[in-house]
């Protein structure tokens, strides 16, 4: 069908520039983490947030109010979540996964590859994306709960603090 009726576009035009201005609006107030590197429940809270506008925009059967309600309590969740989990361990521990340490003093770890379903060769990426050419000099390569790698060269590693919240941290000459 490539045409229903001028009130329909007229409809779609309205309520999405709406819906747009409430789904700006809801983010700003709902603060920077709703927008942050997504882990899991943030790359789900993501995709909600976007069918639920598209719903606003396609669907007659949706009104602008319900939309925006939805999505009002979509960000409130988000946030009471974000809240929750930052001062409740176990919360966190289910809402976000640890990081994961995939290599260790230049030595990729090839258990923790294989369970994160990680190749060498993104290691390797992460750490040339990192301006290190060599991974001896590598101190550590550690998958962060959001997917991405953070690359911490032995000349950078210093008491390796930053690292403490990472299983298999400290390594052996660190100690």
């Amino acid at each position: 069908m490539w045409f229903d009726s001028w009130s329909e576009i007229a409809r779609t035009a309205a309520v999405g520039s709406a819906a747009y201005v409430a789904l700006i609006a809801i983010l700003r107030i709902s603060g920077k983490r709703t927008l942050a590197k997504l882990n899991a429940f943030d790359f789900v809270v993501t995709v909600a947030l976007g069918s639920t506008l598209a719903t606003i925009l396609l669907s007659s059967d949706v009104s602008w109010t319900e939309g925006a309600m939805a999505l009002m309590v979509l960000a409130a969740l988000q946030y009471l979540a974000a809240a929750v989990s930052s001062r409740v361990r176990p919360v966190r521990a289910v809402m976000t996964a640890a990081p994961t340490l995939l290599l260790n003093n230049g030595k990729l770890l090839d258990d923790a590859l294989a369970a994160q379903r990680v190749t060498a060769a993104q290691v390797r990426q992460a750490i040339r994306g990192s301006g290190a050419g060599d991974m001896t000099a590598v101190a550590a390569v550690v998958l962060e709960s959001d997917g991405s790698m953070s690359v911490i060269t032995s000349a950078s590693v210093g008491d390796g603090s930053a690292l403490t919240d990472v299983p298999r941290w400290p390594a052996p000459s660190h100690r």
